[in-house]
């Protein structure tokens, strides 16, 4: 794993610009691309920068990497920052997969990703100062089959200890086939984090960890 370190101005633009980068090697291999985002409130600049950059959106399918259970106009929707900040100019030709539509099976949430989505191309992920990712989330029931990038499913409905609503996650098994992997994260807290969940041999107390073992080359970018 390797951390590089930025300002707070330029851990957005620079990490759109690598992933950008990214996308483009892939149209020009296979003529599409996909890539999946977090939510949350740190990667608000990264995703409208990466909006901006110019490559063929059209060929190029977004979607998520966790997404709560609420209408997609919510306050809290992922799919909402989604399309506030990255959804716009250049990029609001992307195809954007959503892993919350309504009361949905989630075979029908893996047969969307496996037709436009998967394997991923890109994947940029966040994680909270109690090391959880996506919404893998320490205590979560299951987890164990969740972080094995063998397991069964891509995705799965999970209900994290102390959450306000259900959520819906990519598993370790989807995230494991991004072929570029990043984790974007800002403080000092994420950074001891992280070095905690580095530290521990405890795959469910630190999903992180068990993230980024299964990637390819994970990059984390990181700004104090």
């Amino acid at each position: 794993m390797k951390i590089e370190t930025f300002t707070q101005n330029d851990l957005g633009p620079t990490l759109a610009k690598r992933v950008a980068d990214d996308l483009r090697a892939a149209l020009s291999a296979n003529d599409k691309a996909s890539i999946a985002v977090p939510g949350g409130s740190t990667p608000g600049p990264f995703l409208s920068a990466l909006s901006n950059e110019a490559l063929d959106w059209s060929k190029v399918a977004v979607t998520l990497s966790d997404e709560r259970c609420v209408p997609a106009d919510h306050e809290r929707s992922n799919q909402r920052l989604v399309s506030l900040h990255l959804l716009q100019g250049p990029a609001k030709a992307a195809q954007f997969i959503p892993l919350y539509f309504g009361n949905q099976e989630v075979d029908e949430i893996e047969r969307a990703l496996r037709e436009n989505a998967l394997p991923l191309d890109v994947c940029v992920l966040g994680m909270g100062n109690d090391m959880h990712t996506a919404s893998l989330f320490p205590g979560t029931p299951g987890l164990s089959a969740l972080l094995d990038p063998n397991g069964e499913r891509f995705a799965s409905f999970v209900s994290p200890l102390g959450a306000d609503e259900p959520r819906v996650t990519l598993t370790a098994k989807a995230l494991a086939t991004a072929t570029h992997t990043y984790l974007l994260m800002k403080g000092a807290e994420k950074r001891e984090a992280l070095g905690r969940a580095m530290e521990t041999d405890n795959r469910e107390a630190a999903p992180i960890r068990a993230i980024l073992e299964s990637a390819r080359s994970p990059i984390v970018f990181y700004a104090d």
